[in-house]
């Protein structure tokens, strides 16, 4: 799988750029803390709009109007859930000496590349299992509440290594990057 992940990124690299690490976010369906609050909202959200296209197809009322509502019901009840996991399944990390590296996209291709020495916050959170997520700059005010819909449109979040193995490591080679980049310039 490593030499997978890493002739995905090569495409991406400078000359005489390498690979130092790669990596991909946890696969499948995932749970997270905002959920906590998302689900109970959703289903609520559902089914209110099924109960009102219901209610007004029996009133003889215009009851298509509510069908947008039920299928963004739906959506957020279960389809946000495939969707994030598909987004994962076609994410890719890497970090070189210089830069780290986000590959994503389900129709198309992203890239996101980070400068190491241009990283201003640093974050990780550790699981007991040893994975975790790495946020590459300032955490935006909704980032918690957002987490796993940064593809929706208008949830722009700072760059993050997501859902990722053994992140502590992941972390000491990025704050180990950015320390010796300082040490050069000095």
């Amino acid at each position: 799988m490593h030499q997978n992940l890493q002739s995905e990124l090569r495409p991406y690299l400078n000359q005489g750029e390498g690979l130092i690490w790669t990596g991909k976010p946890k696969q499948g369906i995932v749970l997270r803390p905002a959920d906590a609050f998302m689900i109970p909202f959703t289903v609520l959200w559902c089914s209110f709009a099924i109960l009102w296209v219901i209610m007004a197809s029996e009133a003889g009322a215009f009851a298509l109007f509510g069908i947008p509502f039920v299928l963004v019901g739906l959506f957020l009840v279960f389809g946000r859930f495939f969707v994030d996991a598909r987004v994962r399944a076609k994410t890719v990390y890497g970090i070189t000496q210089d830069r780290i590296l986000i590959k994503s996209g389900v129709f198309s291709t992203t890239l996101n590349s980070v400068s190491i020495k241009n990283i201003s916050h640093l974050e990780y959170q550790e699981k007991s299992d040893r994975s975790g997520s790495i946020l590459l700059g300032p955490r935006s005010p909704h980032q918690r509440w957002s987490a796993g819909m940064s593809w929706w449109p208008g949830m722009k979040t700072a760059p993050q290594l997501e859902l990722i193995n053994d992140v502590r490591s992941v972390y000491n080679k990025i704050t180990e990057l950015q320390r010796s980049d300082l040490s050069v310039n000095f």
